[in-house]
């Protein structure tokens, strides 16, 4: 089956969708903020939804165990991972199943070990629970540029993050018992390492502690990239870890309710003995059918998208060189968001907020990931290259502006 092409529709009829990310601010704002995005969904997830709908199928979630089935396919065929169809239940979605689990593991007032910059809703999942966020943050360092022994090297520097095992240890042997573990990690746009995978599941397992791996963004790395299932990587894995994911991210189905929760022992199953069983019944029924679909018919959609996100990708790294030299700029292995550091802008204490309201654009502010991220922004560029390009005006504009204070 050939690639399918990525359908952009104008962005006057973008605006009349119905989800947050259009409905969020007023309509002369570009939202480049909430991770969905404004293409076209599969044919065969549309074919789904509109034949559950013409023929009224819309009741109660029972039994679905295509669900299982088809991820079980699906993860041998991205990642070489074996699942078995019966260590997969439905939850609601990623979030509503971190936070059973967390509730299923765990008391109010635990420690909830995370490492920033992280996704803003894993702290909220931490509050909702009353347990506490411990931050081990990610290490930012510099690959390449001039070095001592070549100290005229035109070669520029790159940055990159990583996992900081030490930080980590230190966390568990304090007596953190639950990670929250982003893999792949939002908003860096970063896939963790096996060799990293395996010394965070030596750890775990050493001190007893429950990783939980949000692995939402899993299906979209970039050509030359190698994502890794943390269940995957060792025994020891296995014995201390729970994954949650679900299609909506990857099939852009994130308001049809629907996700996955995979363990893989029985040392696991004992911890979360007590997840509701109405996880399951609190799942749409529309959502749990279409990411069966994703999981079992969307490999040729989900290549034709990785491919116009690539180029989407290519175009905000070349607008940024171009326009923002100085700004500092992960470029993402994974998904469609990119994270960047605005601190030689001078464009005050919240540059987000500034944007916002001077160039009526949206970004993710960097505080909501963390704190000590004020002059960060994420940014979403699975959209149209037009927005990319303006978005990134917007910026420049702000940046001559403070240029010339």
């Amino acid at each position: 089956m050939p690639n399918l092409p990525t359908v952009l529709r104008p962005i006057e009829e973008l605006r009349e969708r119905h989800s947050s990310k259009w409905r969020r601010f007023n309509r002369d704002v570009l939202p480049m903020h909430v991770a969905e995005m404004d293409y076209e969904i599969a044919p065969g997830i549309k074919s789904v939804l509109i034949d559950f709908v013409t023929r009224s199928d819309l009741g109660y979630t029972g039994p679905v165990p295509e669900v299982g089935e088809t991820f079980a396919g699906f993860a041998k065929r991205h990642w070489s991972w074996t699942v078995e169809p019966k260590d997969v239940r439905l939850a609601t979605d990623v979030g509503v199943a971190a936070v059973e689990i967390l509730r299923a593991a765990g008391n109010a007032g635990d420690k909830v070990l995370v490492n920033a910059p992280v996704y803003s809703a894993f702290y909220h999942w931490i509050e909702e629970v009353g347990m506490e966020a411990v931050n081990a943050p990610l290490i930012r360092e510099s690959v390449g540029g001039p070095t001592e022994e070549e100290p005229d090297s035109f070669e520029k520097s790159v940055t990159v993050w990583r996992l900081d095992l030490a930080a980590i240890e230190k966390a568990f042997k304090a007596g953190v018992k639950l990670y929250l573990l982003c893999n792949p990690h939002n908003p860096v746009g970063r896939m963790h390492t096996r060799a990293e995978l395996e010394a965070v599941a030596q750890l775990a397992d050493k001190y007893g502690v429950l990783v939980i791996s949000d692995e939402i963004h899993a299906p979209m790395a970039f050509p030359g990239e190698t994502f890794t299932p943390y269940l995957d990587v060792s025994d020891e894995a296995k014995r201390t870890g729970v994954t949650v994911t679900a299609a909506s991210k990857t099939f852009n189905l994130a308001g049809l309710k629907a996700s996955i929760i995979v363990i893989q022992s029985d040392e696991v199953r004992v911890k979360l003995a007590k997840l509701p069983e109405a996880m399951h019944w609190r799942t749409s029924l529309l959502g749990a059918f279409a990411m069966a679909e994703a999981f079992e018919n969307g490999d040729a959609w989900l290549k034709g998208t990785m491919m116009t996100l690539a180029d989407s990708r290519k175009l905000l790294a070349a607008e940024i060189a171009e326009k923002l030299p100085t700004v500092d700029f992960h470029l993402p292995e994974n998904g469609y968001l990119a994270w960047l550091d605005l601190t030689s802008l001078n464009l005050g204490d919240k540059p987000a907020a500034l944007l916002l309201t001077k160039e009526k654009v949206a970004f993710v502010p960097g505080e909501d990931h963390g704190k000590g991220y004020e002059q960060f922004v994420r940014i979403n560029f699975a959209c149209r290259p037009a927005s990319i390009r303006a978005a990134i005006d917007k910026i420049a504009n702000q940046a001559a502006k403070a240029a010339r204070k």
